[in-house]
C-alpha cells in the first residue's frame, strides 16, 4: 500500500514534459492508450502561477439559439445532423436553447454550426 501511495505521489509530481513521455513508454511498450479525453493532469504547485497554459478546449455543444426565419429548413438541417425524426426535430427546433450535438469536435461543431446557420438558424458553441 505505501508503494502505491508513493508511485501515486511520484506520478502527480511529473512536468508536462515526463508525463508526455510516460504517455509514450506505456503505448509504445506495453500497448496501453488512456481512454477517448486522453489522461488527467494534475495542476501545478500554487507556487506556479501563471507558467502553466491553459488547456484548449476540445470538445463543444452545438447550441441552437434561435431558428430565425427559416423555421422548416432548420428543421430539415437538424434531421440530417441528428437523425431525429420530423416531430423530435420540430419539437428541438421550436424549443430553442437546446443541444442540437454535444461534445462535438471543433472542426465537426463549427461545420454543424455552418450548415444551421446557412438554414437562417442563430447558433452558439459551448
Amino acid at each position: 500500500m505505501a508503494d502505491l501511495k508513493k508511485l501515486a505521489e511520484e506520478i502527480v509530481g511529473l512536468t508536462l514534459l515526463e508525463a508526455q513521455e510516460l504517455k509514450t513508454i506505456l503505448k509504445d511498450e506495453y500497448g496501453i492508450e488512456p481512454a477517448a479525453g486522453g489522461a488527467v493532469m494534475m495542476a501545478g504547485p500554487a507556487g506556479d502561477a501563471g507558467g502553466a497554459a491553459e488547456e484548449e478546449k476540445t470538445e463543444f455543444d452545438v447550441i441552437l439559439v434561435a431558428a430565425g426565419a427559416s423555421k422548416i429548413n432548420v428543421i430539415k438541417e437538424v434531421r440530417a445532423i441528428t437523425g431525429l425524426g420530423l416531430k423530435e426535430a420540430k419539437e428541438l427546433v421550436e424549443a430553442g436553447g437546446k443541444a442540437v450535438k454535444e461534445q462535438a469536435s471543433k472542426e465537426e461543431a463549427e461545420e454543424i454550426k455552418g450548415k444551421l446557420e446557412a438554414a437562417g438558424a442563430e447558433v452558439e458553441l459551448k
